[in-house]
């Protein structure tokens, strides 16, 4: 059996302490849930077999199994079964590998998966004394981003700042900071203009309550000049910048996920196939480079090779890890995020697989493209890639 993309959905991504700050990560997953169901108005609810959902934190409001409440919220019925799933980074892409074997191995004939993040509304965690009543004080630890209540077991180089990481990615590649630079200019230039063309109408749902009418992180005006201007983050000497990384972003996304047999039952022809999967871990600190084996391993897996590839959806943690995999794949870098990525639109980690995977469907759509790659890096050294194969259009499916 083989699973298909059917119709996918996500909210508007806010910055941090931006428009959407005021709304629950649970919240901001039934909207995406909401929306996606609104696509599909043939669909029975009920004949939804199992629900797969992504949360990277699960410190907060999004802690109980985010994917039953956020399903709840929504109005499906009780009936209708879900699980969250926790690869930080890659959450929402491993809730639809999930989901895409569910349905291969015929448990269900149509899966709902997705991802919600709030990074605004991330808590501040404390941890438990050794015994009771300790005389000393106690610190509160952001669970925003990145390592807390470190294992001390854990070696010091595994634990560095993800700013860090890629700073050592830096110095290994030798990538400029004027590259790095020019790669964030792109990607918010293309964004504007994708919003400006109206690719996003129908991709994108609000969020009820919410004064945003697009994106809230895309800077159409952003030049290499202002960026240039940008005061290094993690090293005092480094090239790493708040304008060449992706920002602290809130909100959700969703994929319908069905058999070929599931499109009478959600009554939409299906967008996209799911040609292959694949899944890669290297040393925690080099998790920006992770996605070169993992797409390698998914398109091995499809059959199908990078000359064959004609849309590259890379999730753009930072400015430098995205120009690292795209040389080292050998690929026309033009034929990366060209709707824009992550330093543009945001990142709300467990969110921004499904993002990229519902651009993906839709580029290859539009530019007649038969094979494409959604790969996302992970931290604590890993990274996930699907390959899609367009079925939309008859020439190219063929």
């Amino acid at each position: 059996m083989t699973a298909f993309v059917y119709a996918t959905a996500r909210t508007l991504f806010g910055r941090f302490n931006g428009a959407l700050a005021d709304v629950r990560p649970d919240d901001l997953a039934a909207a995406s849930i909401s929306g996606l169901l609104a696509k599909a108005p043939a669909l029975d609810p009920a004949s939804v077999g199992e629900i797969v959902w992504g949360s990277a934190n699960q410190a907060g409001e999004d802690n109980r199994n985010a994917g039953r409440m956020a399903a709840l919220l929504a109005g499906l019925p009780v009936s209708v079964p879900a699980t969250t799933v926790n690869r930080l980074c890659g959450s929402s892409l491993d809730a639809a590998i999930i989901g895409s074997r569910t349905v291969e191995v015929g448990d269900a004939d149509v899966v709902l998966v997705g991802g919600a993040e709030s990074m605004t509304r991330a808590p501040w965690v404390l941890p438990k004394p050794d015994r009771a009543f300790p005389a000393g004080h106690v610190t509160a630890v952001s669970t925003t981003l990145g390592w807390r209540l470190v294992n001390p077991r854990m070696p010091e180089e595994w634990t560095v700042s993800l700013g860090e990481c890629n700073e050592q990615l830096r110095d290994r590649f030798g990538i400029s900071r004027e590259r790095q630079d020019e790669f964030a200019v792109r990607s918010h230039r293309l964004a504007a203009e994708a919003w400006d063309a109206g690719f996003y109408d129908d991709l994108v749902v609000p969020v009820e309550g919410a004064d945003l009418a697009r994106d809230e992180g895309i800077r159409p005006g952003s030049t290499t000049e202002r960026l240039a201007a940008l005061k290094p983050s993690f090293r005092k000497d480094g090239t790493i910048t708040a304008g060449n990384a992706s920002p602290l972003s809130d909100g959700a996304s969703a994929v319908l996920l069905g058999s070929e047999a599931a499109a009478d039952v959600i009554g939409l022809a299906p967008l996209a196939r799911i040609a292959g999967r694949g899944a890669a871990a290297l040393e925690p600190q080099a998790f920006g480079f992770a996605p070169v084996e993992a797409a390698d391993r998914a398109l091995a897996r499809a059959g199908v090779t990078w000359d064959q590839v004609g849309a590259v959806e890379l999730n753009e943690a930072f400015a430098v890890q995205s120009l690292a995999c795209v040389d080292a794949w050998g690929i026309d870098p033009g034929i990366v995020n060209v709707k824009g990525g992550a330093i543009a639109v945001g990142h709300p980690l467990g969110a921004s697989g499904g993002r990229i995977l519902g651009t993906l469907a839709k580029v290859l759509s539009e530019r007649g493209e038969r094979y494409g790659v959604a790969a996302i890096c992970i931290g604590v050294g890993q990274a996930l890639a699907v390959v899609l194969e367009n079925v939309t259009t008859p020439a190219v499916a063929a």
